[in-house]
């Protein structure tokens, strides 16, 4: 049609420029399939990454990070796999500039929103971090790996919330949901063997419902102060009570001793009187005149110096001189 139109429009004398013109024209378009064709047929994957390469569809082999060559024009298919970045999933929140396109979820407000086993209400927001562990699996497996993920998780953690009370959930619970919800998630995946590997669940913000937050903020007020007083109450029992019962200790062993110290001290009084028993019954006389000496010579010495005179003295004002600090007793007869 359009070697017609030109050989009307120049006549017999402008076929052959017509036909060169079709011939420049059948040129580029060739030129442009084959670069349409050699710039779709290389492609590189990234460091983090691999590629799963599909042949009409079909699976055919993974490719390694680098620079790959593949048939163009449809017949081969090379989707890239992140296997060695950690990918997270946010529930009841959104993060902006996220790279995952499961990320986040288009209304948070309606995962964040759950109910609790005592029935009452309170906001839960979550992060998942997980990897993909088998890139053919995770694309041949579920139809969408992403949004199954994210569904086996929130059923995962309305289920351990529900089994717990709101306290366990605003306060001291927050670590073993995070625990069991983590191995309820791994038990999961590994059933349905989707390529995914759940490495941790953190709970990122858990408070009640904005209509009661204020009445909550004010229980929790309470118990702070009842932990409080508890803990000072503890501290002043820690303090006072082993002081006491180290003071009864210290009087309990001072008296011991002081029994055991009386205790020996009799018995040794004992076994020296009956030494000096035995001696006694042997010669009574002489132990009697060795006691008496020995008590003098204890004794003497005590009272100082003392001047003996005989009683028939009549004179004995000159001997007074000899010692003043004598004392002058009369000897008896």
């Amino acid at each position: 049609m359009i070697q017609q139109f030109i050989s009307q429009a120049t006549g017999d004398s402008g076929r052959g420029r017509g036909r060169k013109i079709l011939r420049i024209i059948a040129g580029a378009f060739i030129a442009i399939f084959v670069l349409i064709g050699i710039s779709s047929s290389f492609y590189t994957v990234s460091p983090e990454s691999e590629a799963v390469v599909q042949r009409f569809g079909k699976f055919m082999t993974i490719e390694p990070p680098g620079l790959h060559f593949k048939i163009p024009f449809g017949v081969d298919s090379a989707t890239l796999v992140p296997i060695r970045r950690q990918l997270k999933l946010e529930f009841g929140f959104s993060s902006p500039g996220a790279t995952n396109p499961d990320q986040s979820s288009d209304e948070p407000e309606l995962e964040r929103d759950m109910v609790t086993g005592d029935l009452n209400a309170a906001n839960v927001e979550w992060i998942v971090h997980y990897m993909i562990s088998d890139s053919r699996k995770y694309l041949f497996s579920v139809r969408e790996p992403g949004a199954t993920m994210r569904d086996l998780t929130e059923s995962v953690m309305c289920e351990v919330i529900g089994d717990r009370t709101v306290d366990e959930v605003l306060t001291i619970g927050r670590t073993e949901i995070e625990a069991e919800s983590l191995a309820r998630l791994q038990k999961i995946l590994a059933t349905l063997d989707m390529g995914i590997r759940a490495d941790q669940i953190q709970l990122n913000n858990v408070h009640p419902p904005v209509r009661v937050q204020s009445s909550f903020d004010d229980v929790n007020r309470a118990q702070q102060e009842r932990e409080q007083m508890i803990n000072e109450a503890n501290g002043q029992y820690n303090q006072i009570i082993p002081k006491a019962k180290g003071l009864a200790d210290q009087r309990i062993s001072g008296a011991e001793g002081y029994a055991v110290q009386r205790i020996n001290e009799a018995e040794g009084d004992v076994a020296r009187f009956k030494e000096l028993l035995v001696q006694y019954d042997k010669a009574p006389a002489i132990t009697k005149q060795r006691l008496y000496l020995e008590t003098m010579n204890e004794v003497l010495p005590q009272l100082g110096s003392k001047v003996i005179l005989d009683e028939d003295a009549k004179q004995f004002l000159p001997l007074m001189n000899l010692n003043p600090g004598a004392v002058v007793a009369p000897a008896k007869r």
